[in-house]
């Protein structure tokens, strides 16, 4: 088969999650013989303070046919709305440049949303992984857009699936196949090296084969202005607790500059001997991590979908996550430090779960290419719900 004939799949990726759940998806449209995998990176996988996660793509073995720096400096909303619309300047340059035949985008970053409006007015059809799902923050809002604006949608649960369809989307492109990160999960194993953290990282000597706990706390963008005392109530409990912590630094939104703040202060002010900071995980290691973690705590979707494929137990804090569908080994609690050491006391007393399949079966790549393959592309959408 010609370059010529292959149909050219352009997969966006604005931030470490996104790889995290889209590599296995990404080997499978490289692998498969009809189609053509065009990649372009975007936001914070091109910025070192998040650890440049577009090496880690290059490294294993993806080309990066793009790059689009969109982020304006100074994480708070004006500039949030501002990097959206510079995102769209950008991303219609790359896609007027590449001439993908889909764009294919996972979740409900604004700056995927800047790549689907972008995408949309260019005639471009869209695939996107993860709609129909509810959580808290601005985070929402833009799924559900991005939702509108999509072509074909590949939702990880039932539930989701069927949210997309009452959102008035064409029952025919909407599938329920699971999310991509349990192709990886259910068969990896948790060898990890006992120097990784020192090797990645700043603090405490913590060693990943020994119980210690893994952090990552990010900014309410619709609670703006709280993240600073929520993260103090956050340290000041691990601190009582002082068990190994590694704690990952928090994504780009408003209010990631009150949390890191307080991480600096605390660090200044206490004996913080058992507290590790890292920018960044490879998605292998990163989900060895949370499969081997005595508790994962914190406000990342990464918690609650992932890890249903290995029953860690997770604390969620805050309204970050709430109304998310999450497994039987997650435990909701409020920002506050006794609540969050008694919720931890018990999943520590508890120990680990079983496996869930509430996100799939670890198939979701392979049904996400087959889809693709035989979708024909169309750019005029309707409100189907009103006709049928």
């Amino acid at each position: 088969m010609s370059n010529i004939e292959l149909k050219r799949v352009c997969v966006v990726l604005v931030d470490r999650a996104n790889y995290g759940r889209m590599h296995t998806v990404m080997r499978a449209i490289q692998e498969d013989d009809s189609l053509k995998l065009v990649t372009v990176c975007a936001g914070t996988m091109l910025l070192e303070r998040f650890g440049q996660a577009e090496k880690v793509v290059e490294k294993d073995g993806f080309n990066v046919d793009g790059k689009v720096y969109l982020e304006v400096e100074g994480s708070i909303p004006v500039t949030m709305a501002k990097s959206i619309g510079l995102g769209i300047i950008e991303f219609s340059t790359e896609f007027q440049r590449l001439q993908p035949d889909i764009v294919l985008l996972i979740g409900d970053r604004y700056e995927a949303l800047a790549a689907a409006i972008a995408a949309a007015y260019m005639n471009i059809p869209i695939a996107h992984i993860q709609g129909g799902e509810v959580s808290g923050s601005i985070d929402e809002s833009a799924r559900h857009a991005i939702t509108k604006f999509a072509h074909i949608h590949f939702a990880a649960t039932e539930r989701s699936a069927n949210f997309i369809k009452r959102m008035g989307e064409k029952k025919d492109f909407v599938f329920n196949v699971g999310c991509p990160s349990g192709d990886y999960i259910l068969q990896l194993d948790t060898d990890l090296p006992d120097d990784l953290f020192n090797k990645a990282g700043v603090g405490a000597d913590i060693s990943p084969n020994k119980p210690f706990f893994l952090v990552i706390f990010h900014p309410v963008t619709t609670d703006y202005g709280s993240e600073r005392e929520q993260t103090e109530e956050l340290l000041s409990a691990l601190n009582e607790l002082a068990h190994p912590t590694v704690w990952i630094w928090p994504n780009i939104d408003a209010g990631s500059e009150g949390i890191a703040k307080a991480i600096r202060v605390f660090r200044e002010h206490h004996d913080s001997s058992w507290l590790h900071l890292i920018k960044n995980l490879d998605p292998i290691t990163f989900q060895k991590c949370l499969k081997k973690t005595a508790c994962a705590i914190g406000n990342s979707s990464s918690f609650i979908r992932d890890s249903t494929f290995s029953g860690t137990p997770v604390i969620l804090i805050g309204k970050r996550q709430i109304g998310r569908e999450h497994g039987e080994n997650l435990v909701s609690v409020a920002p506050f430090k006794d609540e969050i050491i008694s919720a931890i006391n018990n999943q520590i007393q508890y120990g680990r779960y079983p496996v869930s399949s509430l996100y799939g079966d670890g198939n979701a790549s392979k049904y996400i290419v087959e889809k693709l393959k035989e979708f024909k592309p169309y750019s005029q959408k309707i409100l189907h719900y009103a006709l049928e």
